[in-house]
């Protein structure tokens, strides 16, 4: 099976007009299973509170009844199960929770929606796509502000973007390369399968759950057509100077040359989102000085420092090299870094009365993948300041196991000793 969509993949790259009639047949007991194999038993249930180890105790009969409902164009998925997720403003995000067995159908069809779109997504789009991670954009962005003549940058930010994505421009996009009606069959029961939110139906209108296994690459098609090959063929051959752009399923940041170019792709891109049913969201989006000359210019106009901006957890500012030589740096945004010091105390106080030994053991596993994604060139301070908050709290919250005050400092740091805390490491080079 893996051959099939390799072979759908190859000549998906090699002829990009192609229209493909007939992979449905592809989601057939041998994908499926392997779709099982691939998919997460830890993952919260949906509505019918099946795991994946109760649907694999009958696997094959379950598979072979799957497989006989889609050929009879009888499989209809289950509502998700809706909970709010807090974010970092005090607001939630929905996230939709599916059934085990539409999990199965959801990841088939993602197979099938990569291999064939995959090959015609720009390098511009680095969310959610094989062998391509937030490093990379970062690195993308990084030479895009120091190599490239950026002089303007807009830090843009789209309103409840997997909400508000429209259903029928999703199938129109889908249809585009893929004409087999049994692909768009099963796309539109799962978009309009509706959710359970308190016991209470409700019909999905727009938007793809996040959650949805098959939802980033849904989100990612969008993109692609609304932005990425949209500003690659139809916006950079008429600006006047530079221009890149970097996406990150729904974050994005576009570089220019000249203010009036970035002004007046902004103009452009409101029409446009609005034409597909999004909307940018103005306060969070901003056209700001930033680039090799910002901060001579600024002084030059009597303002102050180049202001920063915020992409993928990390604010970028402008800065020198030991060379005096101009550099982007960058930090972890301050509101990830208190985000993730409150969670860090909650998960230490529920963790007090538990063996020393555990509650290190697990902090160091933290520690550790937290380094790894922060942990890149010119954020040791950062994540040194991390490491040190994290120490604060152990130490505090291992006063509070009993009325009886456990460690003075000196017996904590002896404490430490014998099980150390992971130290701060830089991980990812931006230049690598």
């Amino acid at each position: 099976m893996a051959t099939k969509l390799a072979r759908i993949s190859e000549l998906s790259a090699k002829n990009p007009d192609m229209c493909f009639t007939s992979v449905g047949h592809l989601i057939n007991k041998d994908l499926l299973a392997s779709c099982y194999q691939a998919l997460d038993k830890d993952k919260a249930v949906g509505i019918d509170g099946v795991t994946k180890e109760e649907y694999g105790l009958e696997l094959d009969k379950n598979l072979n009844d799957l497989v006989d409902r889609l050929k009879r164009k009888a499989y209809k998925p289950k509502p998700a199960r809706r909970v709010e997720i807090p974010k970092d403003n005090g607001k939630t995000r929905p996230l939709s929770i599916y059934c085990f067995e539409d999990k199965l159908v959801q990841e088939a069809l993602r197979r099938i929606l990569e291999a064939v779109f995959e090959p015609q997504f720009y390098d511009d789009m680095m969310g959610f796509r094989p062998r391509r991670s937030c490093h990379m954009a970062l690195r993308k962005l990084n030479d895009m502000l120091e190599k490239e003549k950026t002089n303007w940058v807009l830090d843009a930010d789209i309103k409840g973007f997997f909400d508000n994505l429209d259903h029928e421009w999703i199938m129109k996009f889908i249809e585009s390369k893929i004409k087999d009606p049994n692909i768009s069959r099963l796309v539109r029961r799962m978009l309009k399968a509706g959710i359970m939110k308190d016991f209470h139906y409700e019909v999905s209108e727009t938007g793809s759950g996040q959650g949805s296994v098959c939802s980033p690459v849904i989100a990612n098609i969008y993109m692609h057509y609304v932005l990425v090959w949209w500003f690659e063929e139809r916006v950079k051959p008429y600006m006047r100077g530079y221009c890149g752009l970097v996406v990150y399923a729904d974050d994005f940041v576009a570089c220019f040359q000249y203010k009036d170019d970035a002004e007046r792709f902004y103009e452009r891109l409101r029409k446009r989102m609005g034409h597909f049913g999004l909307e940018m969201e103005e306060s969070k989006t901003r056209l700001l000085e930033f680039g090799r000359f910002a901060a001579e210019n600024r002084k030059k106009r009597g303002l102050g420092k180049p202001d920063t901006f915020t992409f993928l957890g990390f604010t970028h500012y402008c800065s020198l090299s030991k060379n005096r030589k101009f550099r982007v740096k960058r930090k972890t945004s301050r509101k990830k870094f208190s985000k993730k010091c409150r969670e860090m105390n909650v998960l230490i106080r529920d963790m007090r009365q538990e063996k020393v030994d555990v509650v290190i053991h697990k902090l160091n596993q933290i520690l550790v993948g937290y380094y790894h994604y922060y942990g890149i060139t010119d954020n040791g301070v950062s994540i040194t300041r991390f490491f040190f908050r994290v120490n604060r709290i152990l130490f505090y919250w291992l006063n509070r196991r009993s009325q009886k005050r456990s460690y003075t400092w000196e017996q904590y740091k002896s404490l430490l000793k014998d099980l150390p805390l992971a130290r701060p490491k830089i991980y990812v080079s931006i230049y690598a």
